[in-house]
């Protein structure tokens, strides 16, 4: 049994596609289906339901997918053992995050120059919602994640917070609320609302303010998008509870067509958090972001 072939079933079953599987592996389609012909040979068995879409795995191939991870971790294990004797880190990490604005973490700059420090690190970065994040880190499909965690005390895996920032009331700059000094949620629940997607970690944090203050609000409109969001503010379909960070300078630079108001009497906080599989059940690569990350941001608060 050869690694590889571990390899392109893992991609093939994370992937649920041929397609999407040969290139992630870098091989035409072909190759991967021969490799998981090899691979089904030497196990003796189908691991695979042929011509179902997407790619679903037969009883035996999902028995098979959690010790081909454990196989392949283990692996990159032991060619990490030896690099760590010659003071190199190599391998592969794969960290997800959904979109970060750099005024809230200058993501980009630091990943940059973690890649520049680790040359020999192959580095995949994932971006989807919060909430799966956390379980493709769980099962193994993910290395780490930067996202919001609605829970700190995720069932084996370590959460490291890295920011926070208070999401604050957006009106347009010739609404009512404008000039106020702060506004409670029972004020807000009188205005339509636009909002962010049900699945994101911000709207699940907004949801359960409202909830527990026995509030309800009628929601005008939905997107996922910041940009849009802001944009559908400043033309008056509604409010919107928003984090700073994404709001920016660009209202300075379009004569403050925006207006962020604090809130009153609650606090929704949004956070960023690192989330990796605890102790050493953590990748080294995981483990050497994570100082890394930790290190980069106590520095930015210094400085701050």
């Amino acid at each position: 049994m050869e690694l590889r072939h571990l390899r392109h079933f893992v991609a093939l079953a994370e992937e649920g596609s041929f397609t999407q599987a040969a290139a992630r592996e870098l091989i035409v389609q072909s190759g991967l289906s021969s490799s998981v012909r090899a691979l089904e040979k030497e196990v003796g068995a189908e691991l695979f339901v042929r011509g179902s879409r997407p790619v679903r795995l037969t009883a035996e191939g999902q028995a098979l997918l959690p010790v081909a991870r454990h196989t392949l971790e283990s692996a990159a294990a032991a060619r990490q053992a030896v690099q760590d004797v010659r003071g190199l880190l190599s391998g592969h990490l794969r960290i997800g995050t959904y979109p970060v604005n750099p005024n809230f973490l200058p993501l980009p700059t630091w990943l940059a120059g973690f890649a520049r420090a680790h040359p020999a690190l192959e580095i995949t970065v994932r971006q989807t919602g919060g909430p799966a994040m956390t379980q493709m880190v769980a099962d193994g499909r993910l290395d780490c994640a930067l996202l919001d965690p609605l829970d700190s005390s995720l069932s084996g895996l370590q959460v490291l917070p890295m920011v926070s920032e208070r999401l604050m009331a957006a009106v347009p700059a010739g609404h009512p609320l404008a000039g106020t000094k702060s506004v409670t949620l029972r004020r807000l629940a009188r205005e339509p609302f636009v909002e962010t997607d049900p699945t994101w970690t911000t709207r699940h944090r907004t949801d359960r303010a409202f909830a527990a203050a026995g509030l309800t609000r009628r929601i005008a409109c939905e997107v996922a998008d910041w940009r849009l969001l802001l944009d559908l503010v400043r033309a008056g379909l509604g409010i919107a509870l928003a984090p700073p960070s994404q709001v920016g300078t660009t209202d300075e630079e379009s004569g403050q067509e925006l207006r962020l108001v604090p809130l009153a009497g609650a606090e929704i906080e949004r956070e960023l958090a690192l989330v990796l599989p605890a102790g050493l059940a953590a990748s080294p690569a995981a483990r050497r972001i994570a100082s890394y990350l930790c290190a980069r941001t106590r520095e930015s608060v210094a400085e701050a």
